[in-house]
Formats: C-alpha cells, sequence, structure tokens
C-alpha cells in the first residue's frame, strides 16, 4: 500500500507549486481534499486487490461524490451524493470559473468556479497518477502528468517557482520511484536491509545503490543551483507588451513584469484598490508614467534597457532635458507630492509626470537620459513618498504644424518597423490621413479615427497574438482596450513618418477633494507618445474614455482638431489650458497583477554601469570569486589541521606503557584526543600514515603488517636511507604497542612522519601533489562517507515497519 500513497504525496507535493496563482490557501485545501479521496480509493484498491482497469472509474466517481458535497451540496441527495440539480450548479460553476479566469489575473480570488476547477484538474492529476504509477506500474511515465501540473504556474506567472516548492515538488516524484522499487522488490520477498563489510573481491551493490541516491540528490542540486549561474534569454512574448533588450553587464539588475500583460486583469478586479495618491500644487490632474516602450517587433512593443549613469541620480540635482525639447514655447511648472501605497511590492520605476524636471526621493533613484524615466536597481517605491517638479511643454498648433522633420537618431529608433509588418495597416494609414498636410496633422486624425469616426469600441473582452490580431483590431473586430488602442496608433505613426512610443502607467485617477486625487488599479493606462521635432514627446489618447470607455482617460486639447473657423491662427497660437496627459508608470507587480491569459515572459534590463561604479561591480566579483575560493579549499584546510593534530600527538614522547589497543592495521584509524600514550601516539601515527598513501595513490594492502608494508615501500620506490629508516622504525614501534606486553618508552615521531611523507612525494608527479595540496582525496574520501552514512539513515528510515501487536491466545 505505499506506492498508492507515494503518488498521492507526489501529486500534492507539485500541487503545491500552484501557490504563485491564487490568493490564500483555500485551493489548497480543496486540492488536498481531493487527493485524499483519490488516495484513500487507490489505498482500499490495493488492500483488497480490486481490478486495475476499475480503479481510474470508481476514482474519478469518487471525486465527483468529493466535488459535489464542496460546492453544490444544497442540491445533491443528503448533501453527497448527485442529483439531476447539483450536476447543473456544478455545471454554472464550470462555466463561471472558464469566466473568471479570463476576467482576474494572477493571484485570482478564491472565487468558487475557479476553486472546482482547481479541486477538479488536481484530483484528475491525481487519478493519471495512480494509473500509471501504481496500476500499470509505469512509475517514471507518472512524471508526465506531474510535469504538466508543474507547468501550469511556469507558464502563467513571471516569476520563477520559490526553490523550496521545487525541491518540494522533485521530493515528491523521487520518492515515487523510491517506493516503486520497493514495491518491486517486495513481490521477490522482505527486503532486508545489510549492514556488513563486502569481501574483498565481490562485487556489492552499495556502491550502485549510493550512487543512485547521490545522482538524484545532485540532479536536484543542480536543477536549483545551475539557473541561478546561466544566463536567462531576451523574452519572446506573443503580440502584446514586453520588456527586453540587452544591457552592460555587471552590476545590480532590475527585473519588472511585462509591463502591460497585466492591463486587461487588472482593470477587471472586483475592487479598485489604491496605488498611490498625488497632490498637484496647480490642481491640475496628470497621467503618470512608469515605463516608456520603444521597440516594436511586430509581435510585442519592448524597451530599451535604461541607463543609469551616476551623474543621473535624482539627488544630484535637475534631470537631463527632455529629448527634442529645444524651440522657444511656453511651458508650465507643478510640483506633486506623491505617496506610493504600503501593499505595492516589487515597484523600481517611480510613477511620474512627463516631463519631469527635478525628483527628491529617498534611496538610490536614477533618471534614464532617453526616455526620463525614474528607476533603482537597489531600492522599492513601495511605501515611498516623494517630491516632483515638471516643466510641460505648451505647445501651439502652429508650432506643432511647423515641426521640422526629426533628427537622425531619433528617426533610426523611433521610426523602425519590422519588415513583414502586413501590407494592409500600411495602406489603411496612408488611407486614414489621406489630405492630412503635417505630420501633427495626422497624428490628429489618427486620433479621432480611433475615438470618433473609425467605428471602434472599448471592451476588455479581447485577445490576439502577433501581426494577425493588429490586422484584426484595425480592420475587422475594432474592439479592444487601452493596449490595441495605444499599439496601434504607435505602429501607424510611425508608418507616416511620425516618431512614435508606447506609454504605460495610470490616468489622473479621481479627485477625492480638495487637492488630492487617488490613483487605483483602475486606472492601469497604456496610451502612444509622439515626437515632434523642437517641442519633444507629446502623449496622445486614441483610447474612447468616459461610460464607454477608459473612465479616466482623456485627451489634451492639443491633440482635437482645429475648429473649421480657424483660418488666421489667432486661436491655434493659445497655449492649451489642460495640461497634456502626462505618460505615467504602472504599478509594481503587486499593484499591477498579471493576466495570466497573455502574460509574457519576464525581461531583465541591466543599467549602465559608468566607471565610477565598476569599482563596486568588481568589488562584488572580487568577493564572490573569493567566496568560491574559500569554499574549494576547505578540503585542504581540513587535511593541514587533521595533519597538524596528528603530528602534535607523534612529536610528543610516551611514557611506558602497558600493552594497549590501538589500532588494527588493515583498517582506517580514528583519531582520538586526550593524554598521550603510546596506543594513542600509534593511533595518531597510523592514521596519518594511512592517509598520506590514499593521498598518493598508495594503497595499505589488505592483511598487510607494519613491517610488510614497510618492506614493500622501501623496495618498490627506492627509498633512501633516511626514509628507509623513519618507515622502519615507525613500523617496528606500532607492533611493539600492538603485540608486546610492555611497549617500552617510544620515542617522538613526527619527524620519521615528515621524512616519510616527502619520500612518498617525491615518488608522484608534480600534478598529484599539486592534487593533494588543494583536494586531498583522503579528505574527499571522508566527505563521501559522511554522505554514503546519511543516505544510509534514509535506507533505515524506508525499512521501519510498524509491527501489528500479536493477539494472545
Amino acid at each position: 500500500m505505499r506506492l498508492p500513497i507515494a503518488s498521492g504525496v507526489a501529486t500534492a507535493a507539485v500541487a503545491s507549486t500552484l501557490y504563485p496563482l491564487f490568493q490564500g490557501l483555500t485551493w489548497w485545501w480543496t486540492g488536498l481534499g481531493a487527493l485524499l479521496v483519490i488516495t484513500l480509493i487507490g489505498v482500499l484498491a490495493s488492500r483488497y486487490t480490486v481490478p486495475g482497469w476499475l480503479v481510474p472509474p470508481v476514482q474519478i466517481a469518487g471525486l465527483w461524490i468529493y466535488l459535489t458535497a464542496v460546492f453544490a451540496s444544497g442540491e445533491a441527495w443528503a448533501g453527497l451524493f448527485p442529483t439531476r440539480e447539483s450536476v447543473l450548479v456544478l455545471a454554472t460553476s464550470v462555466a463561471d470559473g472558464f469566466a473568471d479566469i479570463q476576467r482576474f489575473a494572477a493571484p485570482v480570488p478564491a472565487a468558487p468556479g475557479i476553486m472546482l476547477l482547481t479541486a477538479g484538474g488536481i484530483g484528475l492529476i491525481g487519478v493519471l497518477v495512480d494509473l500509471l504509477a501504481v496500476r500499470t506500474r509505469r512509475a517514471a511515465l507518472a512524471g508526465l502528468p506531474l510535469l504538466t501540473l508543474f507547468i501550469v504556474p511556469a507558464e502563467i506567472v513571471t516569476e520563477p517557482i520559490a526553490w523550496p516548492a521545487f525541491i518540494l515538488g522533485a521530493a515528491g516524484y523521487s520518492w515515487l520511484l523510491v517506493a516503486d522499487g520497493h514495491e518491486r522488490i517486495g513481490h521477490w520477498g522482505r527486503a532486508v536491509l545489510v549492514r556488513r563489510r563486502t569481501a574483498a573481491g565481490v562485487p556489492g551493490t552499495t556502491p550502485l545503490r549510493l550512487s543512485g541516491k547521490r545522482v538524484g540528490v545532485t540532479a536536484i542540486a543542480l536543477a536549483i543551483l545551475l539557473p541561478a549561474l546561466v544566463p536567462t534569454l531576451a523574452p519572446n512574448p506573443l503580440f502584446g507588451f514586453g520588456v527586453g533588450g540587452t544591457g552592460i553587464g555587471g552590476g545590480n539588475t532590475i527585473s519588472i513584469p511585462n509591463p502591460i500583460v497585466g492591463l486587461q486583469g487588472q482593470l477587471q478586479l472586483p475592487q479598485n484598490a489604491t496605488v498611490l495618491t498625488y497632490t498637484s500644487s496647480d490642481n491640475v490632474p496628470r497621467y503618470l508614467r512608469l515605463w516608456s516602450l520603444d521597440l516594436f517587433t511586430g509581435e510585442q512593443w519592448t524597451m530599451t534597457a535604461p541607463t543609469g549613469m551616476a551623474e543621473n541620480r535624482v539627488d544630484n540635482g535637475a534631470l537631463p532635458a527632455p529629448p527634442g525639447a529645444t524651440a522657444p514655447i511656453q511651458t508650465r511648472a507643478a510640483d506633486l507630492e506623491i505617496s506610493i501605497s504600503d501593499s505595492v511590492n516589487n515597484m523600481q520605476f517611480l510613477p511620474l509626470p512627463y516631463p519631469p524636471r527635478n525628483v527628491e526621493a529617498e534611496g538610490d533613484w536614477r533618471a534614464d537620459q532617453d526616455s526620463l524615466m525614474v528607476f533603482s536597481t537597489r531600492d522599492q517605491a513601495g511605501g515611498l513618498n516623494y517630491r516632483v517638479r515638471l516643466e510641460e511643454p505648451m505647445p501651439t498648433r502652429s508650432a506643432l504644424e511647423r515641426a521640422g522633420p526629426p533628427s537622425a537618431e531619433i528617426a533610426d529608433r523611433y521610426l523602425r518597423l519590422p519588415r513583414d509588418l502586413p501590407q494592409e495597416i500600411r495602406d489603411l494609414a496612408d488611407g486614414v490621413t489621406a489630405g492630412q498636410r503635417t505630420p501633427y496633422d495626422k497624428a490628429v486624425r489618427l486620433q479621432e479615427w480611433f475615438t470618433t469616426d473609425g467605428d471602434f469600441a472599448y471592451s476588455l473582452q479581447t485577445a490576439g497574438n502577433g501581426n494577425s490580431a493588429l490586422v484584426d483590431f484595425l480592420i475587422y473586430s475594432k474592439t479592444g482596450y487601452c493596449e490595441q488602442f495605444a499599439a496601434s496608433m504607435a505602429v501607424m505613426a510611425r508608418i507616416l513618418g511620425i516618431p512614435a512610443r508606447v506609454a504605460v502607467g495610470y490616468t489622473s485617477g479621481t479627485n477625492t477633494g480638495g487637492n488630492v486625487w487617488q490613483v487605483g488599479t483602475h486606472d492601469m493606462h497604456a496610451w502612444p507618445e509622439l515626437y515632434f521635432e523642437g517641442i519633444g514627446w507629446l502623449a496622445f489618447e486614441p483610447t474612447p474614455s468616459g461610460s464607454l470607455g477608459q473612465g479616466t482617460a482623456r485627451q489634451p486639447d492639443y491633440t482635437r482638431p482645429a475648429p473649421e473657423t480657424s483660418d488666421t491662427g489667432t486661436q491655434d497660437d493659445t497655449p492649451s489650458a489642460t495640461s497634456s496627459p502626462e505618460a505615467g508608470g504602472a504599478a509594481g507587480e503587486s499593484a499591477a497583477p498579471r493576466n495570466p491569459r497573455q502574460l509574457d515572459r519576464e525581461g531583465t534590463l541591466v543599467p549602465s554601469v559608468t566607471a565610477e561604479e565598476e569599482g563596486t561591480s568588481l568589488g562584488v566579483w572580487f568577493a564572490a570569486g573569493l567566496a568560491v575560493l574559500v569554499v574549494l579549499l576547505i578540503p585542504a584546510a581540513a587535511r593541514r589541521i587533521m595533519r597538524h593534530r596528528r603530528l602534535q600527538a607523534a612529536g610528543r614522547p610516551a611514557p611506558r606503557a602497558a600493552r594497549g589497543t590501538a589500532v588494527a592495521m588493515a583498517g582506517s584509524v580514528a583519531d582520538r584526543d586526550g593524554p598521550v600514550t603510546p596506543a594513542g601516539m600509534v593511533s595518531a601515527v597510523v592514521a596519518e600514515l594511512d592517509d598520506a598513501l590514499y593521498d598518493y595513490g598508495m594503497e595499505r594492502q589488505p592483511s598487510e603488517t607494519s613491517r610488510a608494508l614497510a618492506r614493500r615501500l622501501s623496495t618498490q620506490h627506492g627509498f633512501d636511507p633516511e626514509a628507509t629508516a623513519a618507515i622502519s622504525r615507525l613500523a617496528v614501534v606500532t607492533e611493539r604497542v600492538l603485540f608486546a606486553r610492555t611497549p617500552g618508552e617510544t620515542g617522538p615521531l613526527a619527524q620519521d612522519l615528515r621524512v616519510l611523507r616527502r619520500a612518498l612525494a617525491a615518488t608522484v608527479s608534480r600534478g598529484r601533489r599539486i592534487r593533494v595540496a588543494l583536494m586531498p582525496p583522503s579528505t574527499l574520501r571522508r566527505i563521501r562517507g559522511l554522505g554514503g552514512r546519511i543516505l544510509d539513515g534514509f535506507d533505515r528510515l524506508e525499512n521501519l515497519r510498524v509491527r501489528r501487536p500479536e493477539r494472545r491466545a
């Protein structure tokens, strides 16, 4: 009955890796109950020898009864057995569960439909594992359904599975394999654990058994350690938004979630959790940007790795000037005080209006010179209070129409498009803006087309990947939310020769009274930023707003079409009275949960490291290398300490004593502490001699006496007279202590050991001597022996049996 229990435990262990997908532990207890039912049926079937083909149907029936009792007991007969009404309730819950999966982002709430799907899925995996491992005796193949269970969180969440959960799952599967092995041996009779040394020349199975266990333990350890040492690949998500690009190695790194993959899930969360609050000196609401995505691959929008120069630390004063803002246009200054919620975790970018000029924040926060994103590799924004001063441009319509062509640097970076971009999209962009004279007029026309006469509808129930999804949104379905609107307008703007990028962040939020604005999870947003030479980057808003769109989205005045009566440009030369929706940032991972249906791989941004910081980076690498070196030298240090103690014991004369039991020369000798006696001295001498022989590859032969060993070494290796005399004295003293009635007075033997060690070292190659100095084989043998004893301890635990009490006659 061990094997059915092991299959249930293995399934539960692997199911524990689902923890990132759910809020709370309701899913765990519900799924555990399903597994207990499956395991109990499996144990009873094995106990009473039920035919193997009958067990899975019975387990599925038991699972059905369990799910009915938990989720539809009110409609079940006796609260347990399924009825027509209970089946309808379960079917409705399943439908609700699938709908909730599409609505919510991970971690999902403990909705009944989701819990029903989770418990049912875990139970079905348990049935498959029991079928393969117990009924068909294919325990190794049972790893396939377990792997399917493990892949679910690995594909949905960006963060890696915690190593304790991975170890738990791997250990569960390993125990299943061990239980299967014991079960197979059990068919031949009871397994007896023998702890006797194998006779010389007779091969034993202990090394093979220990090697198998070592392979298993080593495989699990390498699976945990190697990913930390191997560089990660750049993300390759499908259509949507991601973080990619490469940076300069070394220093700290920023690991952030895909900026927009959580938009749909966050907008659909049942509660509009507060992300931040802010006040503004002019009481004007503003968008707050975290990320700026500048690369479009045809499948995703990604971000170039930001650079974090030391001179761009926010506490050094003013931030870099906004790119492209060279024309003498009017600006409006404002001061914002922003407070991030304490519940926000893993946020390494600050939500800021664009363009920020000064930021006062505690910690090591730096500004990227090209995008003016402010980020940190060391600090988190959760619970942070900071001040921002911005000088936003107030462009006139005529200034925007007079904007010249972008510089070569801007054009090369922000007009780049994939070669395989569908021709339909290029033709559509030209057709929509036909008759528009300037890039600014074309940009305004694009926004108008998306929000007014393009027949687009706002809906969160949308999904799609790649260029085909872009074509479907622009030409066929015309239904989506800010992700599709922002991405599509930015692509079309680049087609028309207007530099564009996508900003990800939050709208201005809701005024809570006075000068205080509150931004919640439902305010997460994406919008395009377009570049005009001399003015810089300006935000546009193609996403519908109000009750039929994203409620707090709004269009800046400069993006609205010009009145038809305006021929002279008098009104056009008046700066906009409404601030532009400044690009802002999305909250961190906990404030912006990711949508599991659209989740892409996590990207890693590596900020540039200046010469000023290279010393710190080199210091970290030096410390890491020093730590590795210290670990590698532990065997050598242990060997030197042990040799020093033995030489000390052998270097003091021992008094006369009666014959004592020292050691058997054919075996290894353990070190002993205490007063120096002849037996203790000889014990130290023999132990050091055995280790020296093993280090240099000259092990003592079985049943070889001390005199025979001395004679063989002297003859075989041609020792000089001094070494021959030293080993002869060691042999004589050893035999006297072992066999003489009164060993007599024994002089110091440390010098003889040193002479003999030098003689042994002279007979081997230089490479062997280096190995003995750095990685002594005798010490490594002791480490292997310790591992073997630990594994033998597990063997003893595995072979414990609960004895039934004997009945008295």
